[in-house]
């Protein structure tokens, strides 16, 4: 959608509200608000509960995770002030994320003052709903302690307790704008404004392309505010997913240095400590930081952003982040997405790109398009106990995991599949996964060699490989890898193969959560043009990471995170480059790339 004049865009559930200024959100049937709403994600003491930020376009709110490997975690607690005494009413937003015939994993017990309410939370309901709770009686309005109280340690989730003084009030659900919209107006947060803060430069997705981004628009001289929506840096790399970094480092090894990782087995506890290094890295660096910030809408005039808007995961406050350029680092190409930009999404077909491979035939690009793509995976492993532990039954993992063994996970404990997308259906792959390894896990506690070992790690944040991809002036392909092309605006360099997964489901496998990879070897350094990281119709948008301009297979090789480090960095020192020379991203590419490469560490031309 092309727009004229000044819009916003606030953006809930993938769906986007546009609105001259001043914005507001419309609202259907008026939902009931003279109670009292408790967001989880803001309990005074969450205990052993998780906070999970990564569904919230897709279910509105940042929850609560009872992530306790099979042991129940200690109770999340929060004092709530209600405004008079008396019975209320008690609803809870939940689900039942494995539903079937058997004891829901995901079960919980809410109590008010210490009495446990009936009902058992997280057993009823596959979507998120809002579940009756009872009546309590309350005495003491101003001070009432209120707990969540995990039963089984398998991922209980909740996003919000309701107090009500009707028995059926209107609770807003399904339209998750107009949820976004009552929590906000309930929270108090509706009549407060926005704080707006200016930069030179907006990075939205703090992995390791976003650091490296950050790190290298500080190196000159830039205001740079770097947006994350988990609490720590990294993403892929981060001791919460625990990829190592690979790839090379091309021309930016100084910087990427500050922030990458070892070569440690990949969900190795070694990821702490290279998380300390980066947070320690970007804290140094003078960038602006802001964890736990969820990019909710942007601000368009014209065909530029004007500014982002990001959601504090916790208290719920708006920020409004201005600046005159801004790089989508996000993975998932949100920035793009929501700003109308040109973006793709799935395989191509092999006559586009001419990107065939008789060998393997449709595993790297089918003859007609489709919308795969490589999938997430969630790290995990285990450790000898020193004495017999036991492992709770799950039947509700063994449809998945079927017979399967196994006591630690690697990259190949994969998800995808034809009728999920990686970015609307994210929860539910994460899920899927869970139950493959809780179940394999289950499976090898029953040889009695392994009835010492015990689960350490297992990952509730899933590592995305593909998703969306946002296209600029130029679609990074397989020919461009294989026949090594040489490009005058080249910025990134990389040698490692094109690895592109499948999973063995595609095989006749009964296992559909293990991939395995089809690689081609490219024979050397291979290019990626400055063309591929600016969007071809939104003026002042960059991006760097899995999100850049590529075919599908383009993105095989160098969607690892060195080498999108190495895409930060170029986009980085782009934005100093657009400021000194009051310019657009391509009009770097097209009047100042020498500059530009110059910066990055390329000799002069001759």
């Amino acid at each position: 959608m092309a727009f004229s004049r000044r819009t916003f865009l606030r953006v809930v559930g993938g769906v986007g509200l546009t609105s001259a200024v001043p914005f507001q959100y419309v609202i259907g049937a008026e939902p009931e608000a003279s109670g009292v709403l408790v967001e989880a994600a803001a309990f005074a003491d969450r205990g052993g509960w998780q906070l999970d930020t990564q569904h919230y376009h897709q279910m509105g709110g940042c929850y609560l995770l009872a992530h306790g490997l099979g042991k129940p975690v200690a109770n999340a607690k929060t004092k709530v002030a209600l405004p008079q005494s008396g019975t209320w009413h008690v609803w809870v937003r939940t689900r039942d994320w494995c539903p079937g015939n058997w004891p829901s994993p995901g079960r919980f017990r809410v109590s008010v003052n210490g009495a446990k309410l009936a009902p058992t939370f997280g057993a009823e309901g596959a979507a998120w709903h809002w579940q009756y709770g009872g009546a309590v009686e309350i005495a003491d309005s101003k001070n009432v302690l209120l707990e969540l109280e995990d039963l089984t340690g398998f991922d209980g989730r909740c996003d919000a307790v309701y107090f009500s003084r009707q028995r059926s009030p209107q609770l807003p659900n399904d339209d998750l704008r107009q949820l976004a919209a009552w929590k906000d107006r309930l929270s108090g947060r509706a009549d407060k404004p926005i704080a707006e803060k200016k930069y030179d430069l907006v990075i939205v997705g703090g992995g390791i392309s976003g650091c490296a981004a950050a790190l290298a628009a500080r190196s000159q001289g830039l205001r740079v505010a770097l947006i994350q929506d988990r609490p720590l840096f990294g993403g892929n790399a981060s001791e919460e997913i625990r990829v190592h970094t690979i790839g090379i480092s091309g021309k930016g090894e100084a910087i990427l240095k500050l922030i990458d990782t070892p070569h440690y087995p990949n969900g190795h506890a070694d990821a702490i400590k290279a998380q300390q290094k980066r947070e320690a890295s970007m804290k140094a660096s003078g960038t602006d930081l802001f964890p736990l910030h969820i990019a909710i809408g942007l601000e368009k005039v014209g065909q530029r952003i004007a500014s982002v808007e990001a959601r504090h995961a916790v208290s719920g406050v708006i920020t409004r982040f201005r600046a005159p350029v801004f790089i989508d680092a996000t993975g998932d190409g949100w920035l793009g997405f929501w700003a109308g930009a040109e973006c793709r999404y799935g395989r191509e077909s092999h006559r586009e790109f001419g990107e065939a491979w008789d060998k393997h035939g449709d595993l790297w690009s089918p003859a007609s398009a489709d919308n795969r793509v490589m999938g997430t995976s969630l790290l995990w492993n285990s450790e000898d106990a020193g004495q017999p532990t036991a492992f709770p039954e799950v039947p509700w993992a063994m449809p998945v995991a079927k017979t399967h063994s196994a006591i630690n996970g690697e990259w190949y404990w994969e998800y995808s599949a034809n009728d999920l997308n990686q970015i609307d259906d994210a929860e539910r792959i994460r899920d899927h996964m869970l139950r493959a390894i809780y179940g394999s896990f289950a499976n090898a506690k029953k040889d009695p060699k392994n009835a010492d070992v015990a689960l350490k790690f297992v990952a509730f944040v899933g590592g995305k490989r593909e998703s969306r991809r946002i296209m600029g002036d130029y679609i990074y392909t397989m020919k461009d890898m294989t026949e090594r092309r040489q490009f005058p605006d080249a910025v990134v360099e990389e040698k490692r193969e094109i690895d592109a997964h499948y999973q063995l489901a595609e095989t006749g496998s009964p296992l559909d959560f293990l991939s395995k990879a089809l690689f081609l070897p490219t024979g050397g350094l291979y290019y990626i043009p400055f063309r591929s990281l600016y969007s071809k119709n939104i003026e002042n948008l960059m991006m760097a990471g899995r999100c850049f301009s590529c075919s599908h297979i383009g993105l095989c090789g160098p969607r690892v995170m060195k080498t999108c480090g190495q895409m930060g960095i170029a986009t980085g020192y782009a934005a100093a480059l657009c400021k000194k020379h009051r310019a657009l991203p391509r009009e770097v590419g097209q009047k100042h790339i020498g500059e530009l490469r110059r910066l990055i560490g390329y000799a002069p031309s001759a």
